[in-house]
């Protein structure tokens, strides 16, 4: 997030970092700006959680890890709420945390190692890391054993397109790059032995690689180009992938898919026009032809949504409340691309999170918000910029993505929520959801050089061990964590 500056040079200088790092970041040629569905106002912070024996609980608003803290040595301990850390290696992160269990029973993670390529080559090599998709062997959770590095093509550069398919088995990426391009797709086996990934394919499958969506078969990959346009690849042979359909112009982000696989919820980033990009939400598409391998299918557009205070649509993610149709949908970061929300925080909305029915695709409805106190608006500028790490509009007090343990009516959802570090919602009520939990470990001194600073980088789509009442994520400025649940959240697991 910016912080305005006292000067015009000052200014400038300022909003030239921003847009350098924005581009090597490959967030997009454009973003969704403010557009949102008419609305009285943005939705209240959802309640705070109320903290056990055990924790150490944030000093300040919910969310937020203020100046002072950093200043006293408070931030340099953490912050965790009904949580505790059970194991920390590494010492980066990137956009996924996957877990799976193969055949034989190993239960493995993997996870993106940086959130560009180059970005933290000496780091990773200098803690063992290493480079591209990392895979570790959870065996013993308090004990995560690097076993592999994925370093091929997309792996080295995944962005947000890496994901496992627990049916089939398959860990696959689409590389990313500042210019969403080129479209290189690697496929690996993880079912026979996830400790040691077996490559089975290296493919152009597509014009451009950002994020990604895999059909619950895992028959199809969708890549999205983010302004670029989507694709979808036939996986029926992961040795050999195919290209089913392509559609250039389309401004999708994260792509996940019904259990059908007939159903594609598309976080739609925007639509070009003569006063900008407006139109920023969530795209409903039936792509029941591609599903059913239709020559040259069609794909139409059931239904967009948009919602107040919309900032850049991340990921829409499906499940299931009592025989009801939903969707936890996410927003990244702030209004990056407007001049105005890189230089006016007091008018650049935080999306933060929210659920939407779909149990008719025709018409979506959002059911709620979640939101944090630090991402309201009359609190998310002033003082507050001057938070190591929240002045950076690709940083900030923002969120990033969320996950769920189960499609199958999940209690509890979690949210990588940046500097406020990895927050905990109970969503059995989803119309009034709340905090239940949060785990942030802010760096204080930075240990590796990179623009992006102090503080927490929580980025990852996290991770779920219900057995051992655990939730797995990675902080791009420190590492890959094992968090277990406490103070009786973990029946939220089960």
């Amino acid at each position: 997030m910016v912080v305005p500056s006292r000067n015009r040079a000052g200014a400038a200088r300022r909003l030239l970092l921003v847009l350098s790092v924005l581009l090597t970041l490959g967030v997009g040629w454009a973003a969704a700006g403010s557009f949102g569905a008419a609305a009285p106002g943005p939705a209240p912070a959802v309640p705070a959680a109320h903290c056990g024996p055990g924790s150490l609980p944030e000093t300040s608003i919910q969310g937020r890890v203020p100046k002072a803290d950093y200043l006293s040595g408070r931030a340099a301990q953490g912050y965790r709420c009904n949580t505790e850390e059970v194991a920390h290696q590494g010492a980066s992160g990137g956009f996924k945390t996957l877990r799976y269990t193969d055949a034989q029973g190993h239960v493995c993670a993997f996870y993106d190692s940086t959130l560009l390529i180059g970005r933290d080559v000496v780091a990773n090599l200098l803690s063992g890391d290493g480079l591209g998709v990392v895979v570790l062997d959870m065996t013993d959770p308090a004990h995560p054993r690097r076993t592999a590095n994925l370093t091929s093509p997309a792996m080295l550069s995944p962005h947000e397109s890496l994901l496992v398919n627990e049916k089939r088995g398959l860990l696959a990426a689409e590389m990313g790059t500042a210019a969403t391009l080129p479209g290189i797709l690697d496929v690996y086996d993880v079912k026979t032995d996830c400790r040691h990934p077996r490559k089975l394919s290296t493919t152009l499958s597509s014009l451009f690689g950002h994020e990604s969506g895999f059909s619950p078969d895992g028959r199809t990959w969708y890549a999205s180009g983010t302004t670029a346009g989507f694709a979808a690849i036939d996986l029926s042979d992961p040795r050999h992938p195919r290209t089913l359909f392509q559609r250039l112009g389309v401004q999708y982000h994260g792509m996940r898919l019904s259990d059908d696989g007939r159903t594609l919820y598309a976080a739609h980033i925007g639509t070009p026009g003569p006063t900008g990009i407006t139109g920023a939400g969530l795209r409903v598409l039936d792509v029941s032809q591609i599903q059913d391998r239709v020559p040259h299918p069609k794909v139409p557009t059931l239904s967009t949504i948009t919602w107040h205070g919309v900032s850049i649509p991340q990921v829409a993610e499906p499940f299931t409340r009592d025989g009801h149709q939903y969707l936890f949908e996410v927003d990244e970061f702030v209004d990056l691309f407007s001049a105005r929300g890189l230089t006016d925080l007091n008018h650049s909305p935080v999306g933060a999170a929210r659920i939407i029915d779909v149990d008719d695709p025709r018409h979506p409805r959002i059911v709620s918000d979640i939101r944090l106190a630090v991402h309201q608006p009359d609190v998310h500028a002033g003082a507050q910029l001057k938070d190591p790490g929240a002045w950076f509009p690709a940083q900030g007090y923002a969120a990033h993505y969320c996950g769920m343990p189960t499609r199958d009516n999940p209690k509890i959802a979690g949210c990588s929520m940046i500097l406020s570090g990895l927050r905990l919602f109970d969503i059995r009520d989803v119309q009034h959801p709340r905090e239940v939990a949060y785990f942030n470990k802010p760096v204080v001194k930075p240990r590796k050089l990179t623009v992006f600073g102090s503080g927490a980088y929580a980025m990852s789509q996290p991770a779920w061990d219900p057995a051992n009442d655990s939730v797995w994520y990675t902080d791009t400025n420190s590492g890959f964590y094992v968090v277990r649940l406490t103070n009786g959240v973990a029946s939220l697991l089960r």
